[in-house]
């Protein structure tokens, strides 16, 4: 509490100086007031119902310690499981599972192969130009397998014009340093950009434990009350390092060359749950991981017609060590697991355009993994310690053929076929159907509505860990229905809104579900039909309030019910007509800015229901978690001078000093601060 007080301390001692250097330098530019400008355009006829939300850039790059995780959380409508700070954090849509969202990066698929999800705590934003939200449907235009929907992340040339540089320095609670730099350089053929953070902190954040009680005693040690203990994240260190490295080439004759190779290394302690017991000095729970993903890309553009190919690679080394100790001082392992994936990717892609009427698309992208998985540590039947794990390849095709067709401005309709290979099955066609129309030109009213078949082939893991692998795991498979209706007024210079509505449902056979065996391990089973259905409501307002004043405003609200409708395993199943555990039955979030002149001031709020943590929704055993509210704020500084642009932030996180679980037994934060310096030369 002492370091929070002086890291706020400096905060308030830091304003006053930021603000008194306008007055003495006449060198310093503080704002250039410029008018709003209206663009009016049509719209694309790639977006032909298109249910998407797509990042803004300002929200992207907020601050370093931010990622994708955290970006998401608090400006979209879909549900982020977080395992605490700087652990496993994935996202899902609309009443589904992390493994229904696919996810790629500058086209490539990142979807771990073994697992069939993405970490998005190891995804920075600040590594991130553009990134959409593809809901339901609308993700069969990109990619099959995404039941709940598709996030596609990608870079893009920085504009630099000669060299550039940017360095920013972040200090948070509970020893946390962030370091960001980017150095660029541009002409008018290359562009060329490298990127580097390092995260680390000891993460020993304080928390009360409601798994816990301390008895109060009496002189006489007789029990006269009960508390909550206070205690501290333990062995949750982590240190993270990002490099990414850019390059692209464009010959101003239709050709545009890219590269893009990105690096990580990571060193993250798993922090010690809230039902352990013991000295964090007798345990080491570690997980380190190696990857490298690049992707070259070649694009020729005409004025009717486009043509692009891409190639990529992606190499993956994961290790996690359980060590305790034996009760001697030495460290044993109980876990000594080790993975490695190797990824060659490659793409294909052309457009035509018929005048502005119809668009017609082809695309074939193949991923190649080659995945090995071992465990030295494990007890075979005649006691002995062995290793186990597998060995596998499998090939993933994917090729689809769409039509684009807007026969009149005020309608627009799209058809896709998709098909996929993962090893030696294909799929049957994957079919979806998209329609729009305008229903008024006075408020942009648009209608939209989509229909699409999916498929999901079980992870490597589902199929071959040891022990548990099932290989006689079937796909997943369903149909996804929505419709919506969206607007968009404004007057100029004065103020604009939007807002969306969209309603949908899902039907999913043979879900995938790990379950407990009696042999002492879990396995997967298709056991589930599950129905996943509700609304998601979306807004966004600007007003110019005053010179120099600006307000945004942007918020989400969602409800998805996602209700088991398969059969009882057995009598004593009561998981049949019942929400799915970890799937909240509604959230929501709004995000405010207000802006003055270089002043920039930053309110974040974010709400998820109660969550079951098992499939029946009994509450004897483990319970449920409790609904939470979450509240961020910042507050910013710009300063121009002639030699630099120098930026100052201050962060509040948790707000509130909320008390929250996102995971069963997982501790989370309460009230932490960061503050950011950031300066950005001028040659």
């Amino acid at each position: 509490m002492i370091k929070m007080k002086k890291l706020y301390l400096f905060l308030l001692i830091l304003l006053p100086f930021v603000t008194m250097a306008q007055e003495v330098d006449d060198d310093i530019k503080w704002y250039l007031n410029l008018p709003e400008v209206s663009i009016y355009a049509e719209r694309p006829i790639k977006e032909i119902g298109v249910q998407q939300t797509k990042m803004d850039s300002v929200v992207l790059k907020e601050n370093i310690a931010l990622s994708v995780a955290d970006i998401l959380t608090f400006n979209s409508s879909i549900y982020v499981k977080n395992y605490g700070r700087a652990t496993l954090s994935t996202v899902a849509f609309r009443g589904t599972s992390a493994s229904h969202t696919q996810v790629s990066w500058n086209g490539m698929k990142i979807n771990n192969p073994m697992l069939g999800m993405t970490d998005f705590s190891m995804i920075p934003s600040y590594f991130v130009d553009d990134a959409m939200l593809l809901h339901g449907t609308s993700s069969v235009n990109e990619t099959g397998g995404g039941l709940g929907g598709s996030v596609k992340l990608s870079t893009k040339p920085a504009q630099a014009d000669g060299f550039g540089l940017q360095y920013v320095q972040g200090i948070g609670s509970f020893k946390t340093f962030d370091e960001f730099l980017r150095i660029t350089y541009g002409n008018e053929h290359w562009q060329t950009s490298t990127r580097v953070v390092y995260s680390s902190s000891p993460n020993d954040y304080k928390y009360r434990n409601h798994d816990k009680k301390e008895n109060i005693y009496d002189e006489n040690m007789n029990i006269i009350g009960q508390y909550y203990p206070i205690e501290r994240n333990r062995s949750g260190a982590f240190k993270d390092f990002h490099f990414l490295q850019e390059a692209y080439y464009n010959t101003k004759k239709g050709d545009k060359l890219g590269f893009n190779a990105w690096y990580i290394n990571s060193n993250r302690e798993l922090a010690m749950l809230t039902v352990d017991y013991g000295d964090d000095t007798d345990f080491d729970n570690r997980q380190r991981e190696n990857t490298f993903r690049s992707v070259m890309s070649w694009d020729h553009i005409k004025e009717n017609w486009k043509l692009g190919t891409k190639a990529g690679y992606i190499y993956t080394w994961m290790a996690y060590d359980y060590k305790r100790d034996l009760g001697n001082g030495i460290m044993a392992h109980m876990t000594q697991s080790r993975s490695k994936i190797n990824t060659f990717y490659g793409q294909a892609e052309g457009e035509y355009y018929i005048g502005k009427k119809w668009l017609f698309t082809v695309n074939i992208a193949a991923h190649q993994h080659f995945v090995e998985s071992r465990d030295k540590s494990v007890m075979l039947q005649d006691g002995n310690e062995g290793t186990v794990g597998y060995h596998k390849a499998r090939i993933e095709l994917t090729n689809s053929a769409s039509i684009k067709w807007r026969p009149v401005d005020r309608l627009g309709m799209s058809v896709v076929i998709r098909e996929e290979m993962f090893g030696n099955e294909w799929t049957p066609i994957i079919p979806a159907l998209f329609i729009d129309g305008v229903i008024s030109k006075k408020g942009d009213v648009v209608a939209k509505a989509s229909v699409s078949r999916n498929y999901r082939f079980p992870s490597l893991n589902d199929l071959y860990f040891i022990p548990g692998g099932n290989p006689d795991l079937k796909s997943e498979s369903g149909w996804t229905y929505d419709a919506g209706l969206s607007f968009a007024i404004g007057k100029n210079e004065i103020y604009s809104l939007s807002g969306s509505a969209t309603w949908f449902e899902s039907y999913i056979s043979d879900w995938i579900i790990w379950l407990p065996t009696t042999k002492g391990f879990f396995s997967p089973d298709n056991i589930k039909d599950v129905h996943a259905y509700g609304i998601e409501l979306k807004g966004d307002l600007d007003i110019v309030l005053s010179k120099g004043w600006k307000l945004q405003l942007d918020g989400t609200l969602s409800w998805t019910p996602s209700i088991n409708e398969g059969e009882p395993r057995s009598p004593a199943d009561q998981s049949v007509g019942k929400q799915l555990p970890y799937v909240p039955e509604y959230s929501s979030s709004v995000t405010g800015r207000l802006s003055w002149r270089t002043w920039s001031f930053l309110y974040k709020w974010c709400y998820y229901s109660e969550r079951y943590t098992m499939s029946s929704n009994d509450i004897t055993l483990t319970g449920k978690l409790p609904q939470y509210f979450m509240s961020n704020i910042a507050l910013e500084k710009e300063i121009s001078f002639k030699w630099a642009d120098v930026s100052f932030k201050g962060a509040v996180n948790n707000l509130f000093n909320e008390e929250y679980l996102s995971v069963l037994s997982r501790p989370m934060p309460g009230i932490n601060f960061e503050i950011f310096v950031g300066i950005t030369p001028k040659w």
